[in-house]
């Protein structure tokens, strides 16, 4: 299965306060912007999004289509076969994607532990 780049997705308080923090670490961003109320922060093959006010809680995220420069990639899982595989292997999900759609769509699980995870397709 295909998951395409991955990312952690942090809910943040203070968007300019952790755009400086991770800055100092060497990360730069690289898409979103301070009007949007999040940044994709780029350091080397890592991703961090800073999402202030948009989500409870932090989330893995894993984005079908994508490489790590939210480059298009030629083949791909889609999302809605990604989902299918989890369901047929009895992973519970939270959100699912409607699969008489096609492109953009996600859906969202939770590990063991309770830990949330994305999978969020941009087309």
């Amino acid at each position: 299965m295909k998951l395409g780049a991955f990312s952690i997705s942090l809910s943040v308080k203070d968007l300019q306060k952790s755009k400086d923090f991770y800055e100092k670490l060497g990360f730069t961003s690289m898409a979103g912007s301070m009007e949007q109320n999040y940044l994709i922060m780029k350091h080397e093959g890592h991703l961090i999004g800073l999402f202030q006010a948009m989500f409870d809680g932090n989330m893995l995220t894993f984005n079908p289509g994508w490489d790590q420069n939210a480059q298009n990639l030629e083949f791909f899982d889609d999302v809605r076969d990604i989902q299918k595989h989890l369901k047929q292997h009895s992973v519970q999900l939270d959100k699912e994607a409607d699969e008489t759609t096609r492109g953009p769509e996600h859906i969202f699980l939770k590990d063991p532990d309770g830990n949330m995870i994305l999978i969020d397709q941009h087309r």
